[in-house]
């Protein structure tokens, strides 16, 4: 099977089968998805075509802000404000948030406090209905939700507190050039909600008891289509080197791994291209 197409670089839509293995799929402008898993092992090609279409308005735009949109829908759209990189400051009670519906819709429901292992230990946030795509896109190996909690303002909050004594960040290179270590999450668990009881419970006391739900949750492992990992990461960007080619590896995240370097193509959002792959 060899694919030629154009379309709009895009977050790779993601799944997992029944042994746990991440699905990806590319879109399309027209048709149905590329299957990407099809594609491992195959030389691919991206060719920047230099157009750049906003992923919320679809204008043109000659430069791309927070992976894919327009400096007007940055600015304006609720989706972009700086609350979504920091959510221990979202402002949606204070009477400010950009879009108040969207954040109804998107903050003011359950969120996930989990843990997970991309490369190492890190705490993080999810909506419950992100569950594992969130997982998949960061590259984790092992996840284990710790607590629900109603509202993502609360979420953020912990998130910071934990941070404390876990990273909150994944380091992309580490997370791209091997497979890790498994670690115990549930020994992390234990060891966070002992340290941090009390926190909890003022948390708990200034928004109302159903506010946290403590989870006993299962472990979830994800595997990931990779042939061979990198030994070095070299990045490739599409604003410095319009045409990425090379056999593909493997994806892990949002990563094509290439033998000749890596791509995250949720970066490059609304970069109108040409994808080959043979």
């Amino acid at each position: 099977m060899s694919i030629d197409c154009q379309l709009h670089l895009s977050k790779m839509k993601t799944s997992l089968d029944d042994t746990h293995q991440a699905q990806y799929y590319l879109a399309r402008d027209q048709g149905d998805p590329i299957y990407m898993n099809d594609c491992i092992g195959k030389s691919i090609e991206i060719t920047f075509l230099n157009e750049i279409h906003c992923v919320a308005c679809g204008r043109k735009t000659n430069k791309s802000f927070n992976q894919g949109y327009c400096f007007v829908c940055f600015r304006t759209l609720a989706e972009c404000d700086s609350c979504i990189i920091k959510p221990e400051l979202c402002h949606y009670y204070e009477g400010t948030c950009r879009m108040p519906e969207w954040g109804q819709a998107h903050c003011l429901q359950p969120h996930f406090v989990y843990l997970a292992n991309t490369g190492g230990v890190k705490v993080g946030i999810t909506r419950l209905k992100n569950t594992p795509m969130r997982w998949i896109d960061q590259g984790a190996t092992q996840a284990l939700p710790i607590l629900k909690v109603n509202q993502r303002l609360i979420s953020g909050v912990i998130e910071v507190e934990f941070k404390k004594y876990v990273a909150d960040r994944t380091h992309w290179q580490t997370m791209l050039k091997k497979q890790p270590d498994e670690v115990d999450l549930f020994y992390y668990k234990g060891k966070l909600l002992h340290h941090e009881a009390d926190f909890l419970t003022q948390i708990q006391q200034k928004y109302g008891a159903e506010s946290i739900t403590f989870l006993e949750s299962q472990e979830l492992k994800i595997h990931y289509p990779v042939i061979e990992y990198p030994t070095k990461v070299k990045s490739f960007n599409l604003d410095k080197l319009p045409t990425v080619s090379g056999c593909l590896m493997g994806i892990k995240g949002q990563y094509l791994i290439l033998d000749t370097g890596v791509i995250n193509l949720r970066k490059f959002g609304g970069y109108f291209c040409r994808f080959q792959a043979k």
